[in-house]
């Protein structure tokens, strides 16, 4: 007789639905990223489709899954942020092995296709052309090329089978992909990029003695030894502020030039809500264009004919129904989740816009009340992670201008009257502080602290120091000018 025995378990298992997947896919989307996934939706699912004036869309009460469930932790759902970029030289790879149709449409041409633009205009062998590609594929957000190239080398042999020694990408490197534009792309460190840029422009005296410095006074530069460097350079104060003039004003990030370039072009941002000030009573609207859908009755029609249909084998009406029946889900849950990414929208922006209400109705900063994401979801019945997802990359319009939703987020602090104060409006003031300060002896975070404590905050040095970096804003021997 077995000894075995049958034993009971309970256990806790987190399940979520199609349903909720789309919407906290939906969720983070902006207005006009929704409309573009509308339209995408649109087109690949024949079983959904516009409501015509003629055809409304349903307008019944439609159950959908409520996203306040606190067991759903939609921080375990990745988004496109999370996603790595993963290896560069792999996609390189990867995309001469694509077909035509595979290429993604885009609006407008990216930067890495600018350089690779460039870098077909010149005359170079195949194995250059291979190993300017890879060297475009290594450029980082800033323009620089971070990785050795003797690895270089061997990753494209790995990945590619091509051998390309090290001087061969050493030559690619400082002949054709640092002659690109914007000048200063390709570098490998900020050294190199500055020098880059200078020797494209024309020879002056003041150049070159901007070069010389470069090449033998960097780290003192960097450290802001400028007596270090005039005796050095065995020159005086005053060329020396002509030399830093000269240098600072290049771009120690040129792969942030077709960026703001593009800035330039997308300069006005898309709301995704706005508030009216009505005789003092705020109202808020989401103007989005994104049309009623509903479910095509074709398709409909189609399902209901092949259930019933004796023409056809059984194998083949249910492989047939499956088929259709999947497309028609699909549209419903799509279609639901739309639904809900607008009421969840509306609910926590309804949140923010009662918990500011004052600043909304004023505009001034220090109307600005502590307010954290648990605040708003609170308020707003849904958990932290969807008020986070929904506050991500939106913004809205004010009769103040247009803000990023971020902006209405802020811990609490005190001041010296033991009244709540917004970590924003400290930062503004140790911005203005260093602002104010005097640049030829710049205060340290200890005096930092001391003077904000003069204006009423009473905060701890760490924590200056702490907001000073988050500000951009460097330590005091780097912010020493002549």
């Amino acid at each position: 007789m077995s000894n075995s025995r049958l034993r009971l378990s309970l256990k806790q298992r987190l399940t979520i639905s199609p349903l909720q997947i789309q919407q906290i896919k939906l969720i983070e989307l902006t207005n006009l990223e929704m409309e573009n996934r509308v339209i995408q939706e649109i087109e690949e699912n024949p079983a959904l489709e516009k409501a015509t004036d003629d055809t409304p869309a349903d307008t019944e009460d439609t159950p959908v899954d409520d996203l306040t469930q606190e067991e759903i932790i939609l921080n375990d759902y990745p988004t496109e942020e999370d996603i790595p970029d993963g290896k560069i030289q792999e996609i390189y790879a990867a995309s001469r092995n694509r077909t035509k149709e595979e290429i993604p449409y885009s609006e407008g041409e990216s930067f890495r296709d600018y350089l690779i633009s460039q870098l077909h205009l010149k005359k170079l062998t195949e194995i250059q052309y291979t190993a300017g590609e890879y060297l475009i594929g290594y450029i980082d957000e800033y323009g620089y090329i971070r990785r050795e190239p003797n690895l270089i080398s061997t990753d494209i042999a790995c990945l590619s089978g091509i051998q390309i020694s090290e001087k061969e990408i050493r030559t690619v490197l400082t002949t054709v992909i640092q002659e690109m534009d914007p000048p200063g792309i390709g570098a490998v460190n900020l050294q190199n990029c500055l020098l880059i840029q200078l020797r494209r422009k024309e020879s002056t005296p003041l150049r070159e003695k901007a070069i010389k410095m470069l090449e033998n006074c960097f780290d003192e530069f960097s450290r802001k030894q400028y007596d270090k460097i005039i005796k050095t350079l065995d020159t005086d104060e005053q060329t020396l502020k002509e030399i830093i003039h000269e240098i600072t004003q290049l771009n120690p990030s040129p792969g942030n030039a077709w960026e703001s370039n593009m800035d330039t072009k997308m300069a006005h941002v898309t709301p995704d809500f706005t508030i009216e000030n009505i005789s003092g009573e705020l109202v808020l609207n989401m103007p989005e264009n994104i049309p009623d859908l509903k479910i095509s009755e074709f398709y409909s029609d189609i399902l209901d004919r092949y259930s019933r249909s004796k023409d056809i084998s059984e194998s083949e009406r249910q492989e047939a129904t499956a088929f259709i029946k999947e497309k028609l889900e699909a549209a419903q849950w799509f279609i639901d989740a739309v639904k809900q990414r607008s009421i969840t929208l509306q609910k926590v922006m309804s949140v923010i816009i009662s918990l500011q209400r004052d600043f909304f109705l004023s505009g001034d900063e220090s109307d600005l009340k502590p307010m954290i994401l648990k605040d708003v979801a609170q308020g707003s019945g849904y958990n932290i992670s969807t008020v986070s997802r929904v506050s991500n990359s939106k913004y809205v319009q004010t009769q103040f201008g247009v803000f990023p939703l971020k902006h209405f987020f802020s811990a609490a602090a005190l001041n010296h009257s033991g009244e709540n104060i917004t970590i924003n409006e400290i930062k503004k003031a140790i911005k203005k502080t260093v602002v104010e300060e005097n640049s030829s002896v710049p205060m340290t975070d200890g005096e930092l602290t001391k003077a904000l404590k003069d204006r009423g905050y009473k905060i701890a040095r760490r924590t200056v120091a702490k907001y000073r970096k988050e500000l951009g804003l460097p330590v005091s021997r780097l912010r020493k000018e002549l």
